[in-house]
């Protein structure tokens, strides 16, 4: 034997995709020092990217190797399959996860004009609004896809300056949604008190979704343009008054706000309206103004991690993954009585909820305990069928003092969302997503795969090229007919001869 060996423990291989040219390549992952990496090469283009998946090697295998659950399926399909994954969404019958949650953009008009911009909104697009006429064939074609869609989320661009804004709720709360959002950077809600009052008319099953990246100028200059605080805690002031339930979500930058997180749980905690509180790591997408993956990239495990070592309230084994997307979410429950706060997740541990050598959920000690805790680490949830499992779960742990009436007022979480990019991109990741959003030609289709493929122009100049490459090497699964149409639109190429001309 030579003697030599590696430096890293090989783990596992990955289907990827390029992040220069985002055509598929092979990766192979490892771990290194506690950490896991995805080791790239593009054999297309010869790019080389090693990139960091997590940083805790131990969380990483939990999720690929316990917190594993059946898929559930949506209603129906929607586009065939043709290229392979990620190249046919819409959603194809190789998706492993129905629409947990679902992105209805009703405008990408906006009165910010945010540098981290995934949609590319701004100011300067005042007349692009989807008809309302369009925005209730995209609702009906969420429903059709999940019968009963647990939260749809109506976004933008800034919604609530659509036009149409209480007729496009109106439509959805007619329908059979669990649970309605509404994605917002708060402007309006800080500056007409009228318009909060008539939101408030949609509760129960209706929640604000708060942009609130930070408590500090800086951060916020950086990532929206604008130092929006005092609005921030007027928007907040407001729905406070009202008692809207509200969750506040957070970008999460390196080098901006990670130093802040501790801080913003704690914040939002002391706001009577607050729910709970999302973070979403910084992805490349959109308008990402000179955005740094190198330096900027944050992974979910370095934000589980921050959080438990700056939030005074909740510890890191506070934070589970969710057996539905292991990999890109993890949560924390809490009950707040009064002033009182406390964590339920970490009465729950792997051992009690998922035993055995086995990748499955096991029910092996008191079945009440578990029954209550697969419902409530389901995203297959409504936040307010959340509340009711959660108050199953705490009648079954004697030591905590459970509200007479326990509702969802008494339910505060803590979310990790960390959507997938170029250079995480991990194809069996990518299929077990259950955030999703409509696009304007109806097909239902993985946020992720959407900023990266499928956004305005981006499916005629980045995928089409793409598909056409795969066509004509026979690896797409197309009739003759579609491949001789693909061929017939391509430009003729002269063709040399091989005798040394």
């Amino acid at each position: 034997m030579s003697g030599r060996v590696r430096d890293y423990l090989f783990y596992d291989t990955a289907t990827s995709v390029c992040s220069s040219c985002l055509r598929r390549t092979d990766g192979k992952v490892i771990i290194r020092d506690g950490s896991v990496f995805m080791d790239k090469l593009c054999y297309s283009c010869g790019d080389r990217e090693e990139v960091l998946i997590a940083d805790d090697a131990e969380y990483h295998r939990r999720c690929r190797e316990i917190y594993v659950k059946p898929s559930e399926m949506p209603e129906k399909w929607n586009t065939p399959l043709k290229y392979g994954c990620p190249y046919d969404c819409g959603l194809c019958p190789s998706h492993e996860q129905h629409s947990c949650l679902t992105l209805i953009e009703i405008t990408d008009h906006c009165n910010l004009r945010c540098p981290i911009c995934y949609a590319s909104s701004g100011p300067e697009r005042h007349q692009d609004y989807r008809t309302l006429d369009h925005v209730v064939q995209m609702l009906d074609a969420v429903v059709e896809n999940e019968l009963e869609p647990d939260v749809i989320q109506i976004s933008g661009g800034e919604p609530t300056l659509h036009p149409n804004f209480f007729e496009i709720l109106d439509e959805a709360k007619s329908r059979p949604i669990r649970h309605l959002m509404v994605n917002t950077n708060g402007i309006r809600i800080a500056n007409d008190p009228e318009f909060v009052h008539r939101l408030a008319e949609y509760v129960p099953g209706f929640e604000i979704y708060l942009q609130f990246d930070s408590l500090e100028s800086g951060p916020l200059e950086r990532l929206r343009g604008v130092d929006l605080r005092e609005l921030k805690l007027k928007a907040l002031r407001n729905l406070n008054e009202s008692n809207i339930p509200t969750t506040l979500v957070a970008t999460v930058s390196r080098g901006l706000n990670e130093g802040e997180l501790g801080s913003l749980v704690e914040f939002a905690l002391s706001q009577p309206c607050v729910r709970g509180i999302t973070f979403q790591p910084i992805q490349e997408a959109g308008r990402s103004d000179d955005y740094d993956a190198t330096y900027e990239r944050l992974t979910l495990t370095e934000v589980r991690r921050m959080i438990g070592e700056q939030s005074t309230t909740f510890e890191i084994e506070d934070l589970l993954p969710v057996p539905c997307h292991p990999d890109s979410l993890s949560m924390a429950y809490a009950l707040k009585v009064g002033d009182d706060v406390v964590p339920i997740t970490r009465y729950v541990d792997d051992e009690t909820l998922l035993s055995g050598s086995r990748s499955t959920i096991q029910f092996e000690k008191d079945p009440a305990i578990h029954e209550a805790v697969f419902k409530l680490l389901s995203t297959g949830h409504s936040p307010q069928s959340a509340s009711n499992s959660l108050a199953e779960l705490l009648c079954c742990l004697p030591e905590l003092v459970v509200p007479s009436q326990f509702t969802y007022d008494n339910v505060f979480r803590i979310i990790i969302m960390d959507f997938i990019d170029a250079h995480s991109f991990d194809l069996r990741s990518v299929k077990k997503t259950c955030v999703h959003i409509v696009a304007p030609d109806l097909r239902i289709i993985p946020f992720d795969t959407y900023n990266m493929f499928y956004r305005g122009d981006l499916e005629k100049s980045v995928l089409e090229p793409i598909r056409r490459e795969l066509a004509i090497s026979g690896q797409a699964l197309l009739s003759h007919e579609e491949r001789q149409n693909i061929l017939a639109r391509l430009p003729l190429i002269e063709t040399r001869g091989t005798s040394g001309e």
